[in-house]
């Protein structure tokens, strides 16, 4: 099916929450990442979220660029053409944005976007992540209601942050993060849905922390508190008079028990980032391939090696089936399988 219009992919997002599921929103960088993606999605029957990350963006366009936009363009433009083939939803989504790289990436985007709905086509993008939190609560919330605004004429969903993701991705390293920082508070909640429901016609995400870390941590390391999760939507209710008034979304979930993982679906979590986990399932095939096929990938000695074994194509097909796997696994633990709304 082509990637959804706006009017899916909020019915994407209701089915979720009324139906306490969440979308696995998987980070490419690729077009054979996006391709292992779109086939776990299709095999699950679930819908899903295809994301590109500053850095993921960059990659895509050549050391010899390093365009960020530019590459999540043309990434996005290669799940346009290949969503067409399924028979599942996928909407695409930029990841973490801070302030000082919006100029480079998300507005680039959203320019596009505009362009192309000006000629009557979809947005390229459904939906933009910008990461203030690095600032504070008010300076987010401003340049954030700003960028909900230009969203929300294009048909474009902004996801927002407020506390402090711990760990390091993308370049940003967050290791040192004050222990208070990582748990949003029921205040903060209550006054991020204020700002941003205060733009008609929009819809916003809102990824609360709660003890997330990027990275790779194994099950425990983690101290995660998703009570806070419910604490904020409690309270935004309170004042607000409507039910889990927030879509979350889960960042950092590597390292969490599925019970953790669970827990959040009942608070309100409709998308969960995944992307340490699934560079792993990506990588690890094609070391098993060298190591397999060591002197067939190597001239040792002077022989010509393998043709069948080191053309990248030969273990680029394994890495796509191993980050397939584990995207059906992420469908499976957010409770996503069977879910896909179909046309």
């Amino acid at each position: 099916m082509p990637v959804v219009d706006y009017k899916k992919y909020c019915s994407m997002l209701d089915n979720a929450k009324k139906n306490k599921f969440a979308y696995p929103a998987i980070n490419v960088t690729s077009e054979a990442s996006a391709n292992a993606v779109l086939a776990a999605l299709a095999e699950t029957k679930s819908d899903g979220i295809i994301q590109v990350s500053t850095g993921g963006g960059e990659f895509a366009s050549g050391q010899a660029v390093k365009d960020a936009a530019l590459g999540a363009m043309s990434i996005a433009q290669h799940v346009h053409l290949l969503a067409e083939k399924y028979d599942i939803n996928v909407a695409l989504h930029t990841d973490h944005c801070q302030a000082k790289k919006l100029d480079g990436f998300v507005k680039p985007l959203i320019a596009e976007s505009r362009k192309r709905v000006a000629q009557g086509l979809k947005p390229l993008f459904n939906s933009h992540m910008f990461d203030g939190s690095e600032l504070p609560l008010k300076q987010n919330m401003d340049i954030a209601v700003e960028l909900l605004k230009d969203c929300a004429e294009l048909g474009i969903i902004l996801e927002v942050e407020a506390g402090v993701v711990g760990g390091e991705e993308d370049g940003v390293n967050n290791e040192g993060a004050p222990a208070a920082k990582l748990y949003t508070t029921p205040e903060d909640m209550v006054e991020v849905y204020t700002r941003l429901s205060s733009v008609n016609g929009a819809r916003f995400m809102f990824a609360a922390t709660f003890g997330n870390v990027h990275g790779v941590y194994k099950p425990g390391n983690v101290k995660l508190r998703p009570i806070i999760l419910k604490q904020g939507q409690d309270a935004t209710a309170a004042k607000f008079g409507k039910e889990k008034p927030f879509d979350l979304v889960f960042h950092g979930g590597s390292g969490s028990s599925l019970e953790e993982i669970r827990e959040t679906l009942e608070y309100g979590v409709i998308k969960m980032n995944v992307d340490t986990d699934t560079q792993y399932a990506f990588t690890r095939p094609m070391v098993d391939h060298f190591f397999k096929n060591y002197d067939g990938v190597l001239k040792v000695e002077g022989e010509v090696g393998n043709k069948k074994v080191y053309d990248p194509r030969a273990y680029l097909k394994k890495a796509e089936t191993g980050m397939k796997e584990r995207v059906i696994q992420a469908v499976k633990d957010l409770r996503a399988e069977g879910t896909t709304l179909g046309r």
